[in-house]
């Protein structure tokens, strides 16, 4: 597989500050063998903040930053000054809640994730974006399971919503976690859960994303 002169180019000003000398040989040959870009540069910008993906969550796609950018320009309306709690649900990279910490100050985020490295990547991201963890709760578990006792002024969530049996691209499906792509023969199967159990964990007046 060719290594196009964009993906070349975004290699070396993301991972190797513009340095035209660097030894390019081992990264070209990640590309070549369909590796997404992302994870041979090691991080990808989102939001305005830098998300690392060391952990090899999913890679956060250009409509999730849209959609998270709306989100935050909703959230400055709504709540201006004042304090409200917000959970970033099936996390991953966390990229969505730490955009949110990073635009709102007033925000406090609470982060579910499943997989274990995916929490300590969430940690990570934090400490790399100046984020006050004062500000932050992490939990480790599946769903709600992982914090059944609390409720939120919001829930924002990019849930796994994938029939199995659909044919994505071969750099997705040999890369990317299927855990966090596939759910189900409709691709629902999270989205059912997500949207029952939701009430119990909303505020008054509290929103789903």
């Amino acid at each position: 597989m060719k290594v196009d002169t964009q993906e070349r180019e975004l290699l070396i000003r993301d991972k190797y500050q513009g340095d035209r000398t660097a030894d390019l040989s081992e990264d070209l040959q990640r590309l070549s063998s369909g590796e997404p870009l992302a994870y041979v540069i090691g991080w990808i910008p989102f939001c305005g903040v830098r998300i690392e993906l060391s952990s090899r969550p999913l890679i956060p796609r250009p409509e999730t930053e849209w959609w998270t950018l709306d989100l935050i320009e909703h959230l400055k309306q709504k709540f201006r000054d004042s304090p409200f709690t917000l959970l970033d649900l099936c996390a991953g990279s966390g990229a969505i809640g730490i955009s949110v910490l990073s635009a709102l100050p007033n925000a406090r985020v609470h982060f579910a994730e499943l997989v274990p490295e995916h929490v300590a990547q969430i940690q990570a991201n934090l400490l790399i974006n100046g984020i006050d963890v004062s500000r932050v709760e992490l939990h480790q578990g599946d769903l709600f399971s992982a914090l059944p006792d609390v409720s939120f002024n919001v829930i924002a969530t990019n849930p796994p919503y994938v029939p199995s049996m659909r044919e994505l691209e071969k750099s997705v499906i040999d890369f990317e976690p299927a855990e966090a792509l596939f759910a189900g023969t409709d691709g629902l199967d999270l989205v059912r859960t997500i949207a029952r159990d939701t009430p119990s964990h909303l505020l008054p007046r509290g929103e789903l994303w």
